[in-house]
């Protein structure tokens, strides 16, 4: 985004932002002032963090810089500071941004017992503060991400508190080893809630100021540093809208991702709340200035793939910047036909019609994530017909679970406005009396090993979605059920999980040794297989004889209908 110019508010567009002189040498950044007064200053000059967390490669710096510079950001913070880091502080200083350096410290480390990891790791963190000191797009050192919250997730019962007690003496030792390399940056260390702080305020005292992640919960912050006692400022070191861990869940039972809109204001509130707590907010990065368009990215990226939303602009605006006057698309409302029970594989309509406040012209595009399926954090393209203003009737996919489906408005100036919903896919209904229920079923293999096993042939035959049978991991494979007597049958149902059949056939016969087939395919992709079949037999299998997956075969149901 080099060539970026800005718009004032006559509409006029001005010369491109001229790139500012190259500083040279290092800056002196200290926590200036006292209690309930601080600030943090730059060579004697106030700086208030109005930052975003940095999310391409590093060596791609120079590409954004004039952008971030657009829309009013100073600082931008990483979570690891090495060997790659330099493009990106040389840019940052070049356009008179700064860098808040973070270092990653692992959050399932033993901090209690693991010794070699502590020293090799300080060891690293010496090195790269020796290294980039004195280097001009420095702002400060950041140590650790969210390892006290998180040792919850590695260790149980008395361990957690003495893992947090070690992490932040540990901590302790980081910040004194980097204040005898560098008095002229401060330190800090971040963690997911301000329940961390009273660890670092009882164990690591040298810390110059705190730093906390926070997005829904980010304007009780404030009362929470008032509740503490404390006696250091801090900065939010990520924040914007609530998190998928923090809003209810909607009718399908996944969470509801804020709007658009929605997402707009929580980037606006959440600004509002740090600058508000002055003298003691020294500033936030907000999260997250990224390119990816996967399912996280959607959620918190201000610019997947370079299209810039309406977070974007709200960012911008809080910061005082001055980026291209046209903005996003605005999807006002999204709805999914029947989004509690869409068949497999069938249609269903989707409405989300778009206005865009600068009256362009809107293209649309709709993607698919399995998040909430397979915990697949990618896209997937949507088969639609588009069939008016913000219309489609969309193909829904095969495999059942709840889905995730994407609506895109482009306005051809670079921006989009992006809306979600979710919809459950469930097996199409199929007519005519499912003769397989309950009936004994027996095959190959089963799997009796791992999580959730065994995984027994008749699951695939008890007419419940939540049970599976499961072969061993090789080919082939094979799944039958006996009907008890001759019986003519008319459609047969493959509910396969995520590991599927590849190339398979249903076979019929009437002593279970002579079989006959009746429906075969080389090419199958998984999710349910609705197949109209004209045959006879007391004995119906499916015979696999190629997977889909490295893993075996796997049916939630093996449905037979007369």
């Amino acid at each position: 985004m080099d060539d970026v110019s800005v718009e004032q508010s006559t509409g006029t567009a001005p010369a491109p932002l001229a790139d500012p002189p190259v500083p040279t040498g290092a800056s002196n950044v200290h926590v200036t002032g006292g209690q309930g007064n601080w600030q943090l200053t730059v060579d004697g000059k106030p700086w208030q963090v109005k930052g975003m967390t940095w999310g391409p490669a590093t060596s791609t710096a120079d590409a954004h810089m004039r952008d971030l510079k657009a829309m009013g950001v100073n600082t931008v913070r990483t979570w690891g500071t090495d060997g790659t880091s330099k493009p990106l502080l040389d840019s940052a200083a070049a356009y008179g941004l700064k860098v808040i350096n973070g270092f990653w410290l692992n959050q399932g480390a033993d901090y209690v017992n693991d010794t070699a990891y502590k020293t090799d790791t300080l060891n690293s963190i010496k090195q790269w503060v020796t290294t980039y000191k004195d280097n001009p797009g420095v702002l400060m050192w950041d140590v650790g991400n969210e390892v006290i919250l998180t040792t919850q997730d590695h260790y149980t019962g008395a361990q957690i508190e003495q893992e947090r007690i070690a992490y932040a003496t540990y901590v302790e030792q980081v910040v004194q080893a980097i204040h005898a390399i560098d008095p002229n940056h401060p330190v800090t260390s971040t963690d997911a809630w301000t329940g961390a702080w009273p660890y670092y305020k009882q164990y690591t005292p040298d810390l110059d100021l705190y730093a906390v992640n926070s997005y829904g919960a980010v304007c009780n912050v404030k009362q929470d540093w008032i509740n503490g006692g404390y006696t250091k400022p801090y900065i939010v070191t990520e924040s914007g809208e609530a998190g998928e861990w923090e809003v209810p869940n909607d009718a399908n039972g996944v969470p509801d991702e804020p709007t658009d809109v929605q997402s707009r204001d929580g980037y606006t509130s959440a600004w509002q709340c740090v600058s508000g707590h002055t003298g003691v907010a020294l500033g936030a990065t907000m999260f997250n200035y990224g390119q990816e368009n996967d399912f996280g990215g959607v959620w918190f990226n201000v610019m997947p793939e370079s299209w810039k939303r309406l977070s974007y602009y709200a960012v911008a605006k809080a910061y005082g910047g001055s980026p291209q006057a046209d903005t996003p698309p605005v999807i006002n409302s999204m709805t999914v036909s029947s989004s509690s029970s869409v068949p497999a594989g069938g249609t269903y309509s989707v409405t989300a019609p778009a206005t865009d406040p600068d009256g362009d012209l809107v293209r649309y595009q709709l993607m698919y994530s399995s998040k909430y399926v397979d915990g697949g954090t990618g896209l997937k393209q949507v088969d639609f017909t588009q069939t008016g203003d913000g219309t489609f009737t969309v193909t829904a996919p095969k495999t059942l679970g709840v889905w995730k489906v994407y609506v895109y408005a482009y306005d051809g100036h670079g921006n989009v406005g992006i809306e979600t919903r979710s919809l459950r896919v469930v097996a199409p209904q199929v007519a005519g009396t499912n003769v397989a229920l309950g009936r004994p079923t027996s095959a190959s293999s089963y799997q009796q090993t791992g999580d959730g096993a065994p995984f027994p042939a008749s699951n695939a035959t008890d007419g419940k979605w939540d049970t599976r049978w499961a072969s061993d991991w090789s080919d082939p494979q094979w799944l039958q059920v006996d009907l008890g007597q001759v019986t003519a049958v008319k459609h047969v149902q493959l509910g396969w999980e995520s590991a599927y059949g590849k190339a398979y056939q249903v076979q019929v016969s009437n002593d279970g040794s002579s079989w006959t087939t009746v429906y075969s395919t080389t090419s199958g992709t998984g999710g349910v297989d609705t197949l109209d079949v004209s045959a006879s037999g007391r004995y119906v299998r499916v015979n696999v004889t190629q997977r889909g997956t490295a893993y075996g075969d796997s049916l939630y149901e093996f449905g037979v209908y007369a």
